[in-house]
């Protein structure tokens, strides 16, 4: 069965963007950017895969799905990405929303944890979860895998890496990665 994989950037004090979904206090690329290359190449955004070399001739190795909240999808149509990953089946998941602007984008309003089950029993790589909190807690009983890449910045506020109440639950250290740049690339497994 295909596993729902949630990787994304963190802060130190657990923020994966800032209150008004502002991302550019994380360190991009740099030494850990070899790592994101070498195991998740899919994960760069399609406008931007023509600027490593061989990238865009590269298949998918790990997901196949990207999954993303509102306010994700939102962020990236402020720079007028409107199919931000173009070499991936693109959902977005929103009760809010009445149509997207790119028919490439799909769009989900149902029970976000009934949609993922259902594609969790397709044949394919892995789905990436690539944001937001409210989504992530959403699903977080179908999160398989948490890889955080933890950023050596503190912003104070913004929007937590699970938007949920309190509600205990436990992940296995898989492996870790610390790099110069102070970007720490940790994985985790729900325990059960």
């Amino acid at each position: 069965m295909r596993k729902l994989i949630y990787f994304v950037a963190m802060t130190l004090d657990g923020f994966i963007a800032s209150p008004d979904s502002d991302h550019s206090m994380f360190i991009e690329g740099e030494d850990h950017g070899a790592w994101v290359l070498e195991h998740m190449p899919e994960t760069v955004p399609t406008a931007y895969r023509h600027l490593v070399p061989g990238l865009a001739e590269t298949g998918n190795r790990r997901f196949d799905t990207v999954l993303m909240g509102r306010a994700t999808y939102e962020f990236g149509l402020r720079d007028g990405a409107t199919s931000p990953y173009g070499h991936l089946r693109q959902y977005v998941m929103s009760t809010s929303l009445d149509s997207v602007p790119d028919a490439a984008m799909g769009l989900v309003s149902e029970d976000p944890l009934e949609f993922v089950r259902t594609l969790k029993k397709e044949h394919g790589l892995d789905i990436w979860l690539c944001g937001g909190g409210k989504l992530a807690a959403a699903l977080r009983d179908e999160i398989d895998e948490l890889i955080v890449k933890i950023n050596p910045v503190v912003i104070g506020s913004g929007i937590p890496l699970f938007d949920s109440a309190h509600s205990p639950q436990r992940y296995d250290v898989v492996s870790g990665e610390i790099y110069d740049s102070g970007v720490t690339i940790m994985t985790y497994a729900r325990r059960g």
